[in-house]
């Protein structure tokens, strides 16, 4: 997902660039503008962290909505955070996306979902409808995704 800070500096294409280059395939994206209740539900792992409350705010205030993704690829979930690059941007690797877009972790542009098990989890959330990701074979896929 690319956070409000990602929508507003214009950094969408660069990031859905950034994951093409490398070879996933997109099977679903929506702009969604996240009710209270939904940044809630999302981050529901860090409700007992002091940053909680404001994060919720910043990713329901309506100042600019969120890019919902889901790619398909090998290790997609592993090989995309490496590429998102440290939570703390000061902390990530140049070269990737936080490293070289993002200076604050409250504007780390991009969320990335950790495992199998949360991105089934977020996909449900922000995908919700039948029919919302799309099952289709890129023209190149043979050629990105062959294992010989």
């Amino acid at each position: 997902m690319i956070k409000p800070d990602g929508v507003q500096r214009g950094l969408i294409g660069k990031i859905i660039n950034r994951f093409e280059e490398r070879g996933y395939k997109l099977v679903a994206l929506k702009t969604v503008a996240p009710s209270k209740e939904m940044a809630e539900r999302h981050y529901a792992d860090l409700k007992n962290k002091p940053f909680f409350p404001s994060l919720v705010e910043y990713m329901s205030n309506g100042a600019a909505p969120v890019v919902a993704m889901v790619w398909e690829g090998s290790d997609v979930i592993r090989q995309g955070r490496a590429m998102l690059g440290a939570t703390s941007p000061l902390d990530a690797a140049s070269g990737t996306l936080r490293g070289q877009y993002c200076v604050s972790i409250g504007r780390n542009a991009i969320h990335g979902s950790d495992s199998f098990e949360s991105a089934e989890k977020e996909i449900g959330m922000w995908f919700p409808q039948a029919g919302e990701l799309i099952s289709w074979t890129p023209a190149i896929w043979n050629w990105v995704m062959s294992n010989n």
